[in-house]
């Protein structure tokens, strides 16, 4: 069965959805079967892949409320093979009050992901940027936390949340529930501060850490206005590459473990 990952950090803009988007992206690439859930009702994941969020019939709002089936719901991507995902638009932000008093509304993501989970390979839930009942939906659904830190002061900041977060859940709703792994976003080389963060985070945090540093990219941030993920937009640029450095490591944990 697929391993499920949810992309979480409370504190936004740390490159959580371009992780999302990028990731999948390069496991489909590698011949994975891959399902981006995008949780967030930004929308920006759905966006980024190439959908116009406000003319979706059928998005996860529809489906955590019992609107549509999850084969409703399912898009396949028109650039990348491999690649399917369940979309959101702003309406998801609405979903935590209507299911408010809902009788075991923590597991309405594990319970739709189940229904589709031998399909594929990876599903990856990019998560919103908070701590709110759409994330714990995706901690509840998936087996492992894939947690972006940005190469800044306060990278540390908020992180202790979610780690506690992420033991409330397993200890609660998800006794399977484990810390994926941290991987460095934004690093820019030419600073000494993006050196210092990556080994203060490092000496403190007790967590596995991906080899892979992500960059500041131009090309990186440029991709999500074209609606194609980086390997389409520009496969041979660094991003790109890093993307698919962190496609790898991830694969083989899956095989080492």
């Amino acid at each position: 069965m697929g391993r499920i990952i949810a992309v979480a950090n409370q504190k936004g803009g740390v490159g959580k959805t371009t992780t999302a988007i990028n990731l999948s992206a390069c496991l489909a690439e590698a011949g994975q079967r891959v399902l981006v859930i995008d949780a967030d009702p930004q929308g920006n994941t759905t966006s980024g892949l190439g959908y116009d969020k406000n003319e979706l019939e059928h998005t996860l709002y529809e489906l955590m409320l019992g609107e549509c089936t999850v084969y409703d719901c399912t898009i396949e991507n028109d650039f990348v093979d491999n690649l399917d995902i369940w979309p959101s638009n702003i309406d998801l932000s609405g979903a935590e009050i209507e299911l408010i008093g809902m009788e075991n509304k923590e597991f309405i993501m594990r319970d739709a992901v189940r229904e589709i989970r031998e399909a594929y390979d990876f599903i990856i839930i990019d998560c919103p940027p908070s701590l709110n009942m759409l994330t714990v939906n995706a901690l509840t659904a998936a087996d492992t936390v894939l947690v972006p830190i940005q190469c800044e002061y306060y990278a540390l900041e908020g992180l202790t949340q979610l780690l506690h977060t992420v033991e409330l859940v397993k200890e609660r709703l998800n006794e399977k529930l484990e810390v994926e792994g941290v991987v460095f976003t934004m690093y820019d080389a030419r600073t000494n501060l993006s050196l210092q963060v990556v080994d203060n985070v490092k000496e403190n945090l007790q967590q596995t850490i991906y080899k892979t540093i992500i960059p500041r990219n131009v090309r990186l941030a440029e991709a999500p206005s074209y609606g194609v993920p980086i390997t389409i937009y520009d496969p041979k640029s660094a991003g790109a590459e890093n993307y698919r450095m962190l496609a790898d490591e991830v694969l083989h944990r899956g095989v080492d473990d």
